[in-house]
C-alpha cells in the first residue's frame, strides 16, 4: 500500500519537475549569453536555399532590333542637348563680350558718325537755301505758276532732308550711346538685344529714303539748270520757234566805224540746222559784214562778207537741246587775226581775216536773224520777205554785248565761266540790259 501510494505521488509530481527543469534551461540561455540578435546554433543548423535567377521569356530579334534603336534615340538626344547647351553658353558669352566692345568703343564711333552725318545736312540744306534764294530772285513772272510748284518742291525736299538727318542722329544715339554700360549690363541686356536685333532694319529704311531724295534732288537740280540763267543775268530772250518773223533788233546800230571788235553772248538752242544765226550786222551793200553763226557742231564768225570765215568744229552736240554756251567771236584790221572762244577758252585763231577792212557804221544789228539785200536797213515792220526761216534761232539767248576792242583773254576767260558775273561787263558798242532791243513775232524777253 505504501509502495502504491508512493508511485501515484511521484507520477502526480512528475509533470510539474519537468516544468521546473525546463524553465531552468530557458533562464540559463537567455541570461547566460550578453550578445542580442546572435544567430544560434539551431538557426544555423538548418539548410539554406539556393537562389535562383528570375528567367523572363525569351526576346525575338525583332524585340532586340527596337530596344537598340531606342537606345540610340536616347543617346542621340542627349548628344543633341548637350551641344545646344554648349552653343547656348558660347553664344551668351560672345554676345556679352560683343556689347562690352560696343558700350566700351560705341561713344567715339556715335560721335564721329553723327559729326559726319551733320556736315552732310548742312551741305544739302546750305546747297537747298542757295537754290531757293536763287529762284526767288529770277523767278518768272510769265511762268509764275511753274516757279511756285517748283519752290514747293524743293521746300520739300528740304523738310524732308531734316526729317531723315533727325531720324539718323536717333538711330545712331540709340545704337551707340545707347547700349548698356558695365554696372548695368544685366540689368537691360534683353531690352538693348532686341534694340540692335532691330536697327538694320532701321538703316536699310534710312538708306533707301536718302538714295530717293538724292534722286530727287538730282531731277531737281535738273530743272533748275534748264531754268538757270548763266554769268549773272536777270533776264533772257526767248526765240520760242524759227520763223522768218521772229527776230530782235537792236537800236542804236553801230555808231561809227569799226577797225576791231569782240562780240560775246550766252545762248541755248532748240536745235542747230547748216546756218543757225546768232547775230548779224550789215547794211544795203554787204548784208553780211559781221556774223557770229552755228552749224549743226560748229561755231562760225564771218568779217566783211561770207568769204572771210573763221570756224570751230565739236563745240556743240548735234540734235536735241544744248545747255547753255558762251560765245566770244574778236577780230582786229591790222593783221586780220579772228578768234573764236568756247565757254572762256580759245578755240581757233585765224589770221589774215579781212585785213586792214573797216566795218562801216550806220547798218542794220540783229539776233535771231539775218537780213539779205532785198529789204536793207528801212524795211516796214511785219513786212519780212527778206528772211529766211531755215536761218532762224530757237532756243535763248542772254549777255549779248560788243566792244570796239578786242578784249583780253583773261577777260574773255572770266566772262566764260557759268557762276561768273559776266552780265555786269557790258560792252561800250552793245550793252546788255542797257542798250535798246526790240523783239519782233513772237520773240519776248522773260526771267
Amino acid at each position: 500500500m505504501f509502495h502504491w501510494r508512493l508511485a501515484l505521488a511521484l507520477l502526480v509530481l512528475s509533470p510539474s519537475l519537468c516544468l521546473a527543469l525546463t524553465y531552468e534551461d530557458d533562464i540559463e540561455v537567455n541570461y547566460g549569453d550578453p550578445f542580442y540578435n546572435e544567430i544560434t546554433d539551431a538557426e544555423t543548423t538548418q539548410p539554406t536555399q539556393s537562389t535562383v535567377p528570375c528567367t523572363g521569356p525569351d526576346l525575338t530579334k525583332w524585340d532586340k532590333m527596337f530596344s537598340m534603336l531606342e537606345n540610340s534615340q536616347m543617346r542621340e538626344n542627349m548628344l543633341l542637348q548637350y551641344a545646344d547647351d554648349i552653343i547656348k553658353v558660347e553664344m551668351d558669352s560672345l554676345r556679352q563680350e560683343m556689347l562690352r566692345f560696343v558700350a566700351q568703343y560705341g561713344g567715339s564711333c556715335g560721335t564721329a558718325v553723327e559729326t559726319a552725318g551733320g556736315k552732310l545736312a548742312l551741305q544739302l540744306d546750305n546747297r537747298f537755301k542757295e537754290i531757293l534764294e536763287h529762284l526767288n530772285t529770277h523767278e518768272n513772272t510769265n511762268v509764275k505758276s511753274g516757279g511756285l510748284q517748283l519752290e514747293q518742291l524743293l521746300q520739300q525736299l528740304v523738310v524732308s532732308a531734316h526729317s531723315q538727318t533727325s531720324r539718323l542722329v536717333k538711330l545712331e544715339t540709340s545704337c551707340f550711346i545707347g547700349l548698356p554700360s558695365k554696372t548695368g549690363f544685366q540689368h537691360s541686356k534683353q531690352h538693348h538685344e532686341q534694340e540692335v536685333a532691330s536697327q538694320p532694319g532701321y538703316l536699310e529704311a534710312a538708306l533707301v529714303a536718302l538714295q530717293q531724295s538724292r534722286e530727287e534732288l538730282e531731277e531737281v537740280l535738273s530743272s533748275v539748270k534748264q531754268r538757270y540763267l548763266p554769268g549773272g543775268c536777270d533776264m533772257a530772250l526767248l526765240f520760242p520757234m524759227r520763223s522768218r518773223r521772229i527776230y530782235t533788233s537792236v537800236i542804236p546800230e553801230i555808231p561809227q566805224p569799226l577797225s576791231s571788235f569782240t562780240a560775246c553772248l550766252w545762248v541755248k538752242p532748240n536745235g542747230v540746222t547748216n546756218k543757225t544765226v546768232l547775230i548779224s550786222y550789215g547794211n544795203r551793200q554787204n548784208p553780211f559784214e559781221i556774223q557770229l553763226l552755228l552749224s549743226h557742231n560748229m561755231a562760225q564768225l564771218t568779217v566783211g562778207g561770207e568769204a572771210h570765215l573763221v570756224e570751230a568744229s565739236g563745240v556743240l552736240n548735234p540734235g536735241g537741246t544744248s545747255p547753255w554756251i558762251h560765245l566770244c567771236g574778236a577780230w582786229s584790221s591790222e593783221q586780220g587775226v579772228a578768234t573764236l572762244w568756247f565757254n572762256g577758252k580759245r578755240v581757233v585763231i585765224a589770221p589774215g581775216v579781212a585785213e586792214g577792212h573797216v566795218i562801216p557804221p550806220g547798218g542794220s544789228l540783229l539776233l535771231g536773224q539775218e537780213r539779205n539785200g532785198c529789204c536793207g536797213a528801212h524795211a516796214v515792220p511785219g513786212f519780212e520777205e527778206g528772211f529766211d526761216q531755215k536761218l532762224a534761232f530757237a532756243g535763248k539767248m542772254t549777255g549779248v554785248n560788243i566792244w570796239d576792242r578786242v578784249l583780253s583773254e583773261e577777260d574773255i576767260t572770266l566772262l566764260g565761266q557759268l557762276d561768273s558775273q559776266s552780265c555786269s561787263h557790258r560792252g561800250n558798242v552793245v550793252a546788255w540790259g542797257i542798250t535798246e532791243m526790240v523783239p519782233h513775232g513772237g520773240a519776248q524777253f522773260t526771267h
